[in-house]
């Protein structure tokens, strides 16, 4: 059972974002600041991954985790077609490819030089997995959208869970991506997915999905979480690697709505609706990581209406603050909030 995320001083992680938001400095002033930062591993190979954990311990002696994505099975189905469609709309797609993202090579990695935790998403591990990682003194972490999926996770051995609601940014942390299905699932809200993972398991559990300011972090854990995970809230923090135009748009909180797509990777993902997610969302296969590849060419350009905006429904809340800065706001305000409720059900006695 995890106690590196239920006995943090200030009970804030900052969540994993593959594709460049999370950087070591990041994960460094958040663990400084008394939370707990991810480094994301995906789309990275192995030797990319190793950079990026020596520049974080060269900054910080705090613990932090890596996270991996689990290759899925192969779906080859409309991929082809889709990347057709984006020429005939005048794009410039890449060619679509399936690979396993590098996974073997960097659970070895972790296995080799490990560190203090490893977090799983878009699958479980299997159990031998998780032994061979708790031999070499890592705990490991599963995300879960569901009890089902908690389950699954609890019965490899996983030590904690990150339980995600719909509303959380980028991808959802499906298991399994029904095709026939693009909400993915129930869809559960954060609320009813923490409640109903702690009726189904007695492991420590971190919620995200629609958490940006301390109010929020003060209701999950009232709700039973030892931790509040944010990601799109610490992508306009001065020492993420959040691209320009992406920074700007979670920068306007009278932008447009967010929404589920598969238009840009083909998996299902929450972003802020822009031109390529409106013009091609309901045409995407689930086709991951094929669509990937598909778009990055796309994607490169860095245009805010040909790009993957990520962000959580609460996105119009995000504070351009320094982490350990925000860290320590969220802290404040989650200890008000908190005195609030207490001064609420009191008045009641």
């Amino acid at each position: 059972m995890s106690t590196l995320l239920a006995d943090l001083t200030t009970p804030v992680v900052a969540a994993p974002m593959a594709g460049g938001g999370t950087t070591p400095e990041l994960v460094a002033a958040v663990g400084a600041a008394g939370g707990f930062g991810f480094l994301a591993g995906g789309y990275l190979d192995a030797d990319a991954l190793a950079a990026r954990i020596a520049a974080l311990r060269a900054l910080s002696d705090r613990p932090f985790g890596v996270n991996l994505f689990l290759p899925g099975p192969r779906r080859d189905s409309g991929a082809a077609e889709y990347g057709e469609r984006l020429v005939a709309a005048g794009l410039e797609p890449g060619e679509p490819r399936y690979d396993d993202d590098g996974y073997p090579g960097k659970l070895a990695l972790l296995l080799a030089e490990p560190v203090p935790l490893v977090s799983f998403t878009f699958g479980c591990p299997d159990a031998a997995t998780v032994r061979d990682l708790h031999a070499v003194g890592s705990e490991v972490v599963v995300t879960v959208t569901g009890p089902a999926e908690a389950r699954q996770a609890a019965a490899a051995g996983a030590d904690a869970l990150v339980v995600q609601g719909m509303e959380a940014g980028a991808h959802r942390g499906l298991f399994s991506d029904d095709p026939a299905d693009p909400a993915g699932g129930d869809a559960l809200g954060l609320l009813a997915a923490l409640r109903l993972v702690a009726a189904a398991v007695e492991l420590p559990l971190v919620a995200a999905g629609g958490i940006a300011d301390g109010a929020g972090v003060a209701a999950v854990l009232a709700a039973g979480a030892v931790a509040a995970q944010l990601g799109t809230a610490f992508l306009v923090c001065p020492e993420a690697g959040t691209k320009p135009a992406h920074r700007a748009a979670l920068s306007t909180p009278d932008g447009p709505r967010t929404g589920f797509t598969r238009a840009f990777t083909g998996r299902t993902a929450r972003g802020i609706r822009n031109a390529f997610l409106d013009a091609h969302g309901a045409a995407a296969p689930a086709a991951y990581p094929q669509v990937h590849h598909i778009t990055a060419p796309i994607r490169a350009h860095g245009e805010p209406d040909r790009m993957a905006l990520w962000a959580g429904q609460a996105y119009p809340l995000v504070r351009p603050l320094p982490a350990a800065e925000l860290v320590a706001l969220l802290r404040d305000e989650a200890a008000a909030a908190a005195r609030r409720l207490t001064d609420r059900l009191g008045a009641g006695v």
